[in-house]
């Protein structure tokens, strides 16, 4: 970037300021589940979510001052090493009956996560590449074999979470392209009549997952018990909250105490800052969705375009499955919130994902 004046006019503030508010929220939410009942738990878990914020801000700057041009050059190299690594997952030691992370001393490497920005990337590079074609089988094939290859070997962790969300990422960036909508609906067609057989090789707390979603008092003091439980906590809050050093139902860990600042972190926040607070983080959210849009229909070239889209739909996603999780408005699948919930690789990946951003839009304006 030859010009860095004219980058820094150009960069988008509105979109980094409210990335900065959802971090500051995350952090002192993470912070406040140490508050326990009897006394005050390490604050590990706070220091390292900073550590990785920061690490993570570095490289979205990085990221954002590069041409994202260069991403899609890389693309095959970024999609084969990631699947290698979500290969190499598989091998690893299983925590909580899952195998998600690489060990790399005091890191905890999740493939999975890297997986959504490879599929983005790689797909855009397909898209934008290949776009006046897109109306032929054979090329819409092509895109679902680059969805298929990470979703399968997703779903052996199992992480149905994060193979959903990858299935969304692909479905939007195909509807933007030119798929027709004969396609479009043989593929309708095709999903409706597999729904069975997916569901038929789910796991079994998977399927539980599904049935205490359609009825969770059907299982109060089981399965169905942290979804009622989430609800109490939002509910507990009221309209202020019930302070950050405060609240019974993540004190007492009537909410799972090792998914408090991860899968429950919405919950969390709606008894500690209320209902107020959930509306500020929500209209955060939506900030960051809205800037992503715009990126996407003021982009210069087709793979800026297709790429945007791609991280619109990731974080689309992910925010209305898990605020609708802690709300039970949808299935409990273990989908974090970005950059509020406790996660090195997922806020660094997630900040990749801004970077990214800022550069479509940066060159928009034709800097450097």
């Amino acid at each position: 970037m030859n010009n860095p004046g004219r980058f820094w006019r150009n960069f988008d503030w509105i979109l980094a300021g409210a990335v900065l508010a959802l971090i500051a929220i995350g952090v002192l939410v993470i912070w406040s589940t140490s508050f326990k009942a009897t006394a005050l738990a390490s604050s590990s878990d706070t220091i390292k979510q900073i550590g990785s914020a920061i690490f993570g801000l570095i490289v979205m700057l990085v990221v954002a001052r590069t041409d994202y041009r260069l991403w899609g050059r890389l693309a095959p190299y970024f999609y084969v090493a990631t699947t290698l690594l979500l290969v190499a997952v598989l091998f690893s030691h299983s925590v909580l009956g899952a195998q998600r992370w690489i060990p790399l001393g005091p890191i905890q490497l999740q493939p999975s996560e890297l997986a959504k920005l490879a599929l983005i990337i790689s797909l855009a590079r397909f898209l934008s590449r290949q776009y006046d074609r897109l109306n032929s089988w054979r090329y819409l094939g092509v895109s679902l074999f680059y969805l298929a290859v990470p979703m399968a070997l997703v779903l052996r962790q199992p992480d149905l979470g994060t193979a959903l969300v990858l299935g969304f990422t692909w479905l939007m960036m195909v509807l933007v392209s030119r798929i027709s909508k004969k396609q479009l609906g043989a593929l309708a067609a095709v999903a409706l009549a597999a729904t069975p057989f997916l569901l038929s090789h789910l796991k079994d707390y998977q399927k539980a997952r599904l049935t205490i979603f359609l009825n969770p008092q059907s299982d109060p003091l089981g399965a169905g018990h942290n979804v009622i439980q989430s609800t109490i906590t939002i509910g507990s809050g009221q309209l202020f909250g019930r302070g950050l050093a405060a609240g019974s139902q993540s004190q007492l860990n009537f909410l799972p105490q090792l998914a408090q600042h991860t899968d429950f972190i919405f919950a969390v926040l709606g008894e500690k800052m209320g209902f107020v607070g959930g509306a500020l983080l929500i209209l955060l959210f939506a900030v960051v969705i809205w800037r992503g849009i715009m990126t996407a229909y003021r982009s210069v070239d087709r793979f800026g375009f297709f790429v945007a889209t791609g991280i619109v739909a990731m974080f689309f996603f992910h925010i209305f499955i898990n605020i609708g999780m802690n709300m039970a408005l949808a299935p409990v699948t273990g989908i974090p919130l970005p950059f509020v919930s406790y996660g090195g690789t997922a806020i660094v990946v997630n900040l990749v994902a801004i970077g990214l951003l800022q550069s479509i839009t940066t060159r928009r304006h034709k800097v450097g």
